[in-house]
């Protein structure tokens, strides 16, 4: 499954949603973790709606992101597009977290993963 980190420096999730630059993915299994790619979560949009709207666009295809924090609408707006967010509260390394995600895959993941995993990415609007 691909997953996000909001990191300003590609190993650690230090960065609230809406002030992230970039998105770092990563490609997760239980056996298998490797980086993807680092998304601009910079847009141009003027409205607060839009900017969350255009982050959300840039996560498809993603399964969970984990944040900092992260504000309720966009929250919000990751969930319809059945993006689940993560908040950490805290600074964490990315690869404790990855390591275990994979820890919980390996196991029994919680029934929203599972559904998470099971369903097909809905379209962008």
């Amino acid at each position: 499954m691909r997953v996000a980190f909001t990191s300003s420096d590609g190993e650690t999730i230090d960065q609230h949603f809406a002030a992230a630059e970039h998105f770092h993915v990563w490609e997760i299994d239980p056996d298998r973790a490797a980086f993807v790619e680092r998304l601009s979560a910079i847009t141009r949009a003027e409205d607060e709606e839009d900017r969350i709207s255009a982050r959300a666009s840039a996560l498809a295809g993603c399964t969970i992101v984990y944040t900092l924090q992260i504000g309720g609408p966009a929250a919000a707006k990751l969930v319809s597009r059945r993006i689940h967010p993560m908040k950490t509260g805290a600074e964490r390394p990315i690869a404790e977290v990855v390591g275990r995600l994979q820890e919980v895959l390996r196991g029994t993941p919680p029934p929203w993963l599972r559904k998470a995993l099971a369903a097909p990415a809905p379209d962008a609007d």
